[in-house]
């Protein structure tokens, strides 16, 4: 009889499977069993842990533009948050670095300093609301240097203070058409460059004649490649430029991905003017309008920010409030804040519609 070797060590000499034979299959085939069941269970609690996060979506801070808190009638900023029922502002930041439109008595809020940070910081965080964003009224083609030095310095504060994103123009406001694109390209990588080590991020905004136009949005982003140079998407001033409303989201989905921040804007158009190609501005005083009583369905744009990843605020920017009195306006705030709060309980985080909320 030959000796066995190695492989044939678990069989008998006839060709049966021995008791050694026996038991290491055995617990090979159970090893196998064990490993199929605690995968699907595995994979089946991965599904469920999936589904549960997709049905709990990240909650957006709701906020508004800083220069609407004064339409309030309140004594002070403050107050003027909580009568609106906002979460926080977009303040609006001068070279200096001083937020004019943070309005308390005597007090004067800024940046410009640790002190005045630290103050700032405090009265924040005592009325519990924040700043998600600060805005910067540019003009890049008329002052570069200057600019440059202000984005500096308003990047540094914003880091300090934990604001992570900088709303910014870029307009052509001395050089043509023709020249500008190759300018501000330019432009916004020495920004982005200069200020790359604070984290902050730059979010245009759609703006006026050029930076509504996505051949000119996606022509600059592609030309700076920045990951910290993107879009505050405000929803109205696509359709102020003469957008139809059907195009509208398909604009916003393009750049949903590079969305930094938000206006949340809307327009009340007749119906024959909605689907049709406008001349840029049409008849925007007669029609601007608040968000719940908009073309613009917000349910879809937050559902497609959602789809898109998307994580900061949803600031409000009225522009409408000017005609009201202190309790109207208080009251169309106070509207179109709940209006987004309770759109955000209704989406998924893959943007879509949850049937439990929608219910």
């Amino acid at each position: 009889m030959k000796s066995l070797g190695p492989e044939d060590s678990t069989r008998s000499v006839s060709g049966g499977i021995s008791r050694r034979g026996f038991w290491a299959r055995s617990a090979a085939w159970g090893a196998a069993a064990y490993a199929a069941w605690a995968g699907g269970s595995a994979a089946a609690e991965r599904r469920e842990i999936a589904a549960a996060a997709d049905a709990a979506p990240e909650v957006w801070p709701v906020t508004c533009r800083d220069v609407m808190l004064c339409r309030t009638g309140k004594a002070d900023c403050w107050a003027a948050m909580e009568a609106f029922g906002v979460d926080g502002v977009e303040s609006d930041v001068t070279e200096e670095l001083n937020l004019p439109n943070l309005f308390e008595g005597d007090i004067s809020h800024g940046l410009a300093d640790g002190d005045r940070q630290a103050k700032l910081r405090e009265a924040l965080q005592k009325v519990g609301r924040r700043i998600t964003a600060l805005c910067m009224h540019n003009r890049f083609d008329e002052r570069p240097e200057d600019e440059l030095e202000w984005c500096r310095k308003t990047a540094a504060a914003a880091q300090a203070m934990g604001i992570p994103v900088i709303r910014i123009d870029v307009v052509p406001r001395r050089l043509s058409r023709e020249e500008f694109p190759p300018f501000a390209a330019d432009m916004m990588k020495k920004v982005t460059l200069a200020t790359a080590e604070t984290g902050v991020r730059w979010a245009i905004e759609n703006h006026g004649s050029t930076t509504n136009d996505p051949e000119f949005l996606n022509s600059l982003f592609a030309a700076v490649g920045s990951p910290n140079l993107g879009l505050t998407l405000d929803t109205g001033n696509f359709y102020w430029f003469g957008h139809p409303l059907s195009e509208l989201y398909g604009i916003y989905e393009t750049f949903a991905p590079r969305t930094f921040h938000t206006h949340c804007k809307s327009i009340a158009y007749p119906p024959e003017d909605r689907d049709r190609r406008r001349p840029m501005g049409y008849r925007y005083a007669e029609f601007h309008c608040p968000i719940d009583r908009g073309d613009i369905d917000f349910g879809r744009v937050l559902a497609i920010l959602r789809k898109a990843g998307y994580s900061h605020d949803l600031c409000i920017e009225n522009e409408a409030l000017g005609g009201l009195t202190p309790e109207q306006a208080v009251e169309t705030v106070s509207r179109e804040v709940r209006l987004l709060k309770n759109l955000q309980a209704t989406i998924t985080r893959s943007g879509r519609f949850s049937p439990v909320a929608r219910a």
